[in-house]
């Protein structure tokens, strides 16, 4: 079967963005070109969607941004938005403070993508930045491969390369809402991570420390309503594709995440605010109207030693592989028995 591509709008600077459909088992999803978007996510069965997202690109380019999106080419905060590769410092445009978040107006999820590949169940888009795009060396080719695995598996292929060293750590960015309601916090969360990165007064991380004795625990399934404000890394440990959270909706909705990413970034949403854009519920969101879980890197990583780099060498292909499983009225979680009752 073709894939169903057609045109969904025109960004401020007159960008034709196109959206594809993928249809198969009991999953239905839109993706834009527009920053390699998830636009829209539906599980058959449940009359709502389960993604936040906006039927206009004015919400993307303005109150929703990196709603969905691939963001890159360094997710997350670089701290100072500068960085030294091999011995030439690398000045970005600040977007956080004096600080650079998900690599700012320059990064990958406001940019138009190609579509490489597509069928009636999987695209592959394709970005190509120049050397010195996004304030960083190398000319570097961006792939992400969406791809539905029935009966409700949405699997996620993140990689890139590069003609000289570089930063790299794409990560994709959701905003999951399993209920259909505008608020997420009677949600349950479990994450299999002993470990967590706090952070300063400007949302930079320290060093890491074990989530024993502190809210942020959630090696055990906890409500968001229960939890201490989250915009936080945690640590997974293991490597290979692995499942590490696990996010249950009231309604019986529930969301398995698996990923080979070493990080996990959990955010609450407690800063949304899209009005006056409309989302796909037909009201403007609000503060925790999604919960952020974005497989990467650890945040700002080049600034410590101890965690793991981000330096793409010529010749290497980065990879990231996450694979999302929805189904509903899950029974209980057994998710990661091992890591949950290590000890510490």
């Amino acid at each position: 079967m073709p894939a169903d591509i057609r045109r969904f709008g025109t960004t401020s600077s007159g960008g034709e963005v196109r959206a594809v459909t993928l249809r198969a088992g009991e999953l239905t999803l839109r993706l834009l070109t527009y920053g390699a978007t998830l636009q829209d996510l539906r599980l058959a069965g449940t009359p709502w969607p389960l993604i936040l997202g906006a039927d206009s690109l004015r919400a993307y380019e303005t109150t929703l941004p990196w709603c969905g999106a691939v963001v890159g080419p360094v997710a997350n905060r670089l701290a100072g938005a500068r960085v030294v590769i091999a011995g030439e410092c690398w000045q970005g445009a600040p977007n956080d403070g004096p600080h650079l978040l998900h690599s700012g107006a320059a990064g990958i999820s406001q940019q138009i993508w190609e579509i490489e590949a597509a069928s009636a169940s999987e695209v592959t888009f394709r970005r190509d930045l120049a050397h010195g795009a996004c304030a960083l060396p190398g000319n570097r080719v961006l792939r992400a491969r969406y791809r539905i695995l029935p009966p409700a598996t949405l699997a996620i292929s993140l990689s890139a390369t590069s003609d000289a060293e570089t930063l790299m750590n794409l990560a994709h960015h959701p905003y999951w809402t399993l209920d259909g309601t505008a608020d997420t916090r009677a949600h349950r969360l479990e994450v299999a991570a002993r470990r967590y990165l706090p952070v300063d007064a400007a949302c930079l991380p320290l060093a890491p420390v074990p989530v024993a004795s502190t809210g942020y625990d959630l090696r055990e399934a906890r409500q968001l309503s229960d939890l201490p404000p989250l915009d936080h890394n945690y640590c997974l440990e293991g490597t290979g594709l692995r499942e590490v959270a696990r996010l249950t909706g009231a309604s019986g909705v529930a969301l398995a995440l698996e990923t080979d990413a070493p990080g996990l970034q959990v955010y609450d949403g407690r800063a949304i605010a899209s009005v006056p854009v409309i989302g796909l519920t037909g009201v403007p969101y609000g503060p925790h109207a999604g919960l952020a879980l974005e497989p990467q890197m650890w945040p700002d990583a080049p600034n410590h030693e101890d965690f793991p780099a981000i330096t793409l060498a010529p010749g290497i292909v980065w990879q990231q592989e996450t694979r999302l499983h929805l189904h509903r009225d899950a029974p209980g979680s057994a998710l990661g028995e091992a890591a949950a009752r290590r000890v510490e």
